[in-house]
This record gives structure tokens, C-alpha cells and sequence, in this order.
């Protein structure tokens, strides 16, 4: 997702700038941990609420994060709590714009100590925000109606076409001398889809893995297209804080070295291979 992804089912108009839905991802209290609680966790990490890791994100967007039987779950939440747990603390999950944390607003202003939203690294966005090792490598798709006429993202052309707000799919769109439909949510992008708004969309190949999991999404889209645009996933955090980031790091380390994360790979994203592996922690 990412100017990336195009994210998220739920419409958030009731969501501002400076207040996020709370979805409890943990068992962690709401208040500040009561008089005498420190913020400070292992490692030096100062953590804007004491007792808890509040990650910032855009729901939905399965199957990195999206809320199942009640509870915010996913690829994305599951490598956090890794995060928190080292830190001894519970992950608690906000529920906000993209846009908010894509700039560094959410974290320069206290909501959340990072964010997790399956988003692109990218040079832009690095001047607003740190960028955690890169953690999954992510392809566009092109999916579209099985009556389209639609069999490669050239097809596109003079064809109406949906992207998710904000994301690198749309701006990829865009690039290609495309002016997609733009849509708030992923389960929008989808929505206008089933609708006959748009007759195919660009998103996140993993997404579309998601939706073709449902017999009658399969039935009547398929992927005309799968594009290696060479983007890779990371958690951001404020800039300078690097003891997160080294917190995410070494988590991030500690999950591929012990089969932690190809356990939570094959979870949530499917089939795993040592390619799907290539974002190990390097630089981002």
C-alpha cells in the first residue's frame, strides 16, 4: 500500500486528524498507568502511554490488518506484538486516516508510538518519517471483472479504473498516464468493483490474494496483471526516535532467525519461500 496501499474497508469520515477509533489489540488499561508508571520500556524506548504500544494504522487492509470476530488482526499486528512483547508491554491498535501517519502528523503529535499499515518505503515518505528494515516486498495487481476484456495493466486504457487513496498503486496508476477512481478503503476500491463503478482496480497483490479467498470474488474478477514495482514494506516511527526503530529492528531480526515470521508469513499471506524472505533486515 503504498503512497501505498489503498487502504481499508470501514469509512472514517467520523475520524479526524487528531482522534482515532481505539481497537484494543491488547489487554493494556486506557489510562497513563496511574501515578509513578514509567514510560520508558527496555531499551530506552520512551512510549507515549505507559503500559502499552500504540500503533497507528488504517483498517481494513487484509491481510495485514483488519478486524475479525471483533478483534484487529494480521501479518502487520502479529509482528507488532513481537515489538511490544520484547518491550513488556500490550500493542493497542488506532484506527485513522493514512494520510495522518503517512506524513509523521500522528506520530510527531503523540497518538501513536509507530505505525504499522502495510506501507511503502519511499524516499518522500522518509522525509517525514523512520522507516524500520523492510519487512515484506510487495507487488501491484490488476484486478478485474472476467468480462472486461481486461488481460495485462496495457489493457487499462480508456477503461474506468479504481485505486486506493494515497497509495503507491494509485500514484503507479497515475504514473502510467492513468486518472483512476479514488477510493478511501480498500473494501471501497472492492465495493466500486462488485458495482460496476470501476472495471478493474490496481492494489497490493497480497490484497487481491485476500479478496480471491471469497468463492464469489473468484468467480467474478480475476488478475489480469502482476506488476514487481520493486516496493518493499516498513513500520514507521517519528523521526529520531531510534531506539524504536532498533526495538522493530531486532524483533523483525529475532522473528526470522528463530521461524517466527515464516510462521506468521504462512498465517497471513500465504505459500513462503526464501524470496519472499528478501527483506530481511537490511537498510531501508
Amino acid at each position: 500500500m503504498n503512497s501505498f496501499l489503498g487502504r481499508r474497508t470501514r469509512t472514517l469520515a467520523a475520524i479526524t486528524a487528531t482522534a482515532g477509533l481505539l481497537f484494543v489489540a491488547g489487554c493494556s488499561s486506557d489510562d497513563d498507568g496511574g501515578e509513578g508508571a514509567t514510560k520508558t520500556a527496555p531499551g530506552g524506548v520512551t512510549l507515549v502511554k505507559a503500559g502499552q504500544l500504540t500503533t497507528c494504522t488504517h483498517l481494513p487492509y487484509p491481510p495485514f490488518q483488519s478486524e475479525i470476530d471483533g478483534k484487529v488482526q494480521g501479518f502487520d499486528v502479529a509482528l507488532i506484538d513481537l515489538v511490544a512483547k520484547d518491550l513488556g508491554v500490550q500493542q493497542e491498535i488506532v484506527d485513522q486516516p493514512f494520510e495522518n501517519f503517512k506524513t509523521g502528523g500522528s506520530l510527531n503529535s503523540g497518538q501513536c508510538d509507530l505505525a504499522a499499515a502495510g506501507m511503502t518505503i519511499t524516499e518522500e515518505r522518509k522525509k517525514n518519517v523512520d522507516f524500520s528494515d523492510p519487512y515484506f516486498d510487495a507487488t501491484q495487481a490488476v484486478l478485474a471483472t472476467k468480462d472486461s476484456g481486461i488481460t495485462s495493466f496495457g489493457d487499462l486504457k480508456g477503461k474506468k479504473v479504481g485505486a486506493q487513496a494515497q497509495t503507491t498503486g494509485e500514484d503507479y496508476a497515475k504514473s502510467k498516464g492513468l486518472d483512476p477512481v479514488s477510493f478511501e478503503s480498500s473494501d471501497a476500491v472492492l465495493n466500486g468493483l462488485r458495482t460496476g463503478q470501476v472495471q478493474a482496480v490496481v492494489i497490493d497483490y497480497p490484497v487481491v490474494q485476500g479478496w480471491l479467498k471469497d468463492k464469489a470474488n473468484a468467480e467474478a474478477f480475476e488478475v489480469a496483471d502482476n506488476i514487481n514495482t520493486g516496493e518493499q514494506y516498513g513500520f514507521t516511527v517519528k523521526k529520531g526516535n531510534t531506539e524504536l526503530v532498533d526495538a522493530v529492528n531486532k524483533a523483525l531480526a529475532d522473528a526470522k532467525a528463530d521461524g517466527t515470521y515464516k510462521k506468521l508469513y504462512e498465517k497471513w499471506i500465504g505459500p513462503y519461500d526464501e524470496s519472499a524472505a528478501s527483506a530481511s533486515p537490511s537498510a531501508s
